[in-house]
């Protein structure tokens, strides 16, 4: 077993980024720059906008959160991301999920320009990707993706089991590990919860990427050996036993998966900070674009 290590290669995409971004400078140019948008107090949420904005500042970014309260309407939101449409100084911006249930989540999704949508969550961004087309890919997919390039992680003709068809992460990862790339050409089954014989399926894999939202959801007896395993759910559980008192929890049984799989990730160090640093590329992207 071997662990795909994200903090790892994380740490090499911020490298790459941060000798472009001096490059830009020393030519006279400005710095890219990433807004987060962070409604209300959710202490994962603010966790992971501070991790992003510490990010920037690694890779020498301009980075800006506008943090607003959990009562903001709809419509502020909506009159806020408008503005940093119009703003040619900023080069991209995310607006932080979840959002309060009185926001339409699709609605505030539409209202991004996707030419700053570096979470790549437009409809056109999505659209390019299914079609091929140069876009801003899901953080989360892509960088599974340069997790999997970078580990020379052997795809092609190979059964790939996602588990979770999420817009975010599931149905992405599915149709990027399908196309006609490498990594890529995979042959790919989108399962979830309520698929009928989902364990036999699960040992068919060859590489399987769970993204279902259900802490430890994922058994031994669902894996196959020499399998690759890519865990991309995060649930914060209370743990009095762990330093932190809340630590974050895959989807998949960790412990006991472990040594069955060729390749699995860990939780703190795998997916997550693939994603932030996908983030990142996508802003240098948008940049580059202008």
């Amino acid at each position: 077993m071997q662990l795909l290590d994200g903090k790892s290669c994380s740490q090499q995409i911020r490298q790459e980024i941060a000798e472009q971004v001096d490059q830009i400078k020393s030519s006279g140019g400005r710095a890219p720059h990433l807004v987060a948008v962070l409604i209300g107090n959710d202490g994962a949420s603010q966790n992971y906008v501070a991790m992003k904005t510490r990010d920037c500042d690694e890779v020498g970014f301009n980075s800006s959160v506008i943090h607003m309260n959990n009562a903001t309407t709809e419509q502020k939101l909506l009159d806020t991301i408008a503005e940093l449409n119009a703003d040619s100084d900023i080069d991209g911006f995310i607006v932080q999920l979840p959002l309060p249930q009185h926001i339409n989540e699709s609605k505030v999704i539409l209202a991004i320009d996707p030419k700053k949508d570096v979470d790549g969550f437009c409809p056109e961004n999505v659209g390019n990707m299914n079609l091929g087309l140069p876009t801003f890919i899901s953080a989360t997919p892509n960088g599974i993706m340069e997790l999997l390039r970078r580990y020379d992680i052997k795809t092609e003709g190979k059964h790939c089991v996602v588990l979770g068809r999420s817009n975010i992460v599931g149905t992405p990862m599915a149709i990027l590990l399908s196309r006609n790339t490498k990594p890529g050409n995979a042959t790919v089954t989108i399962a979830h919860s309520r698929t009928k014989g989902l364990k036999e399926l699960c040992l068919t894999a060859d590489i399987l990427i769970v993204a279902i939202g259900k802490t430890g959801f994922v058994t031994a007896d669902m894996v196959k050996k020499g399998t690759v395993v890519i865990d991309v759910g995060q649930t914060r559980v209370s743990d009095t036993t762990r330093k932190s008192g809340f630590p974050n929890v895959g989807d998949v049984d960790f412990e006991n998966v472990k040594n069955k799989c060729s390749y699995i990730t860990y939780v703190t160090g795998g997916v997550g900070p693939m994603t932030r640093a996908s983030l990142l590329q996508n802003t240098l992207k948008a940049y580059q674009r202008k």
